[in-house]
Parts: structure tokens; C-alpha cells; sequence
């Protein structure tokens, strides 16, 4: 989806003026919105939380803060699922269960298509609902520089078509090639295999 939340590479916002001293929380309702997102068990997967909260109007999601989207994309999801009170967390359990290691990386039988070092294209879309491409590498050609293995596919869980595993990879990006930028600069983005094709 191409949302308000997209906004690497975008310009016009100006510089981010990052305080020297700020506080986790500026106000108590955010540290209780904080715990709320870890401990609401509700049945829903990572990806169907980020785009609840990428579901905000673009308007009221530029102008509102980080907790107020965990806020929406909650209130979003209470009304489509029923979180599980059969059995609660206690309190003393509540800090280990939301620091338990998980992990999305899964085993698939096909071989990576992409080899590191090799150019590839992201591809131009447009798609209507989660993804994990960033709009500022759509299009562009970057070089594998790592396999990170098959992990649970965001588009397609988002959606409740199971997890579809696929081959991920870190592809790395000149600033020349993103913005037209002649510095040696570069990035690297965690980018799906559905989304990348062979640079011709």
C-alpha cells in the first residue's frame, strides 16, 4: 500500500531534529499503549498489526505520534478479532513472554533465485494492500550482498493467505542510483524475492 507511512526518501519534510535528551514516553498513556501492544493477545499476525496502523487516514497519520498509530491499528484489529481471556498472562510473565525469542525464518524446497553479486530491479508496483518495498527502491537496480534465507512473506500473511515463505535478501543501493547523488553513499534494504526481478 502506498501510504502516508512510506516516507523513505520522500522530500519536503525537512531535516529530523532529534533532541539530545528525550524521554522513552512523554506522556503516561503512551507507556500504557506500549504495554497494551505487547500484551493483547488477539490472534493477529506482525504484519496485520503494522498495516492496521498504516490503515490511519494519510492526513491524521503525519500529524500524530508513533503511539497514537499503535493506537489506531489496535482499536482496528479489536474490531475484527476477539482477544483470547481464557487464559491471561500473569503479571510476573508478562516480561518474558514478550521478550521470548521467535523467529520467521522458514525452510522451502526451491533454491534462491538470485546469487550474491548479481544486479537486480525492484520492481514497480503499486499494490493495494501491505508491503515491505519500500517506494523509493521501486525501479531501481541495486546488488545482492546477502541471503538471508526464506522468511514468512508480508504480502500474503498480511492477508490471511498463510505465510507463503520466500527468499530474502539484503540488496545494497548507491545513493547515485536512488536520488541522482554523486557521493559514494549506499544503502542496504531487507527486500523479498517476489518483489525483485534480473536487471536487464
Amino acid at each position: 500500500m502506498n501510504g502516508a507511512h512510506d516516507l523513505g526518501g520522500q522530500m519536503g519534510f525537512g531535516p529530523i531534529d532529534a533532541p539530545a535528551t528525550e524521554p522513552v514516553f512523554h506522556e503516561n498513556w503512551e507507556a500504557r499503549m506500549a504495554a497494551l501492544s505487547m500484551t493483547v493477545a488477539g490472534g493477529w499476525t506482525i504484519d496485520e498489526d503494522r498495516s492496521a496502523c498504516e490503515s490511519m487516514h494519510p492526513a491524521k497519520y503525519l500529524r500524530t505520534s508513533y503511539y497514537e498509530h499503535w493506537l489506531h491499528g489496535m482499536e482496528s484489529l479489536l474490531q475484527k478479532y476477539t482477544p483470547d481471556s481464557s487464559s491471561p498472562t500473569r503479571p510476573q510473565d508478562v516480561w518474558a513472554a514478550v521478550t521470548a525469542r521467535g523467529s520467521y525464518i522458514r525452510q522451502v524446497p526451491n533454491a534462491a533465485a538470485f546469487a550474491i553479486g548479481q544486479k537486480i530491479r525492484v520492481k514497480i508496483m503499486n499494490p493495494e494492500t501491505h508491503t515491505r518495498a519500500p517506494r523509493y527502491v521501486r525501479g531501481h537496480v541495486g546488488e545482492v550482498a546477502r541471503i538471508n534465507g526464506a522468511h514468512v512473506f508480508p504480502d500474503s500473511n498480511v492477508l490471511g493467505l498463510g505465510e507463503n515463505p520466500q527468499w530474502l535478501y539484503t540488496v545494497r543501493f548507491t545513493a547515485n542510483e536512488l536520488w541522482g547523488n554523486t557521493a559514494s553513499d549506499a544503502i542496504h534494504a531487507d527486500l523479498w524475492e517476489p518483489y525483485l526481478e534480473p536487471a536487464s
